[in-house]
């Protein structure tokens, strides 16, 4: 089990390094949405991110449209936020 961040250091993250990203209380969850040009970079996001979900063996919540991905991450073992999904965050923003 990986251990579940605070509250605290999960907003000190994400204002540091994950500006983009919020936390989502109802949810728990951290949330960012994605705006693409057109629905074919949407799509090449979306595979890019299920296929290093699948390697790394934790998989987001994915609300797609035509050009927009809202992406989700918690933990669901630690019933919280980890370092997994803040590894994860970092990783689809690098896809953007």
């Amino acid at each position: 089990m990986t251990d579940k961040l605070s509250l605290t250091e999960i907003k000190a993250i994400l204002t540091k390094d994950l500006p983009n990203w919020e936390y989502d209380s109802q949810t728990n969850t951290i949330q960012r949405l994605f705006k693409f040009e057109n629905y074919y970079k949407c799509l090449a996001f979306v595979n890019a991110l299920a296929f290093y979900a699948h390697r790394k063996d934790h998989h987001p919540d994915l609300y797609v449209t035509y050009n927009t991905c809202l992406v989700k991450y918690s933990t669901h073992s630690s019933n919280g936020i980890t370092k997994k999904d803040i590894y994860s965050a970092t990783f689809a923003n690098s896809l953007a």
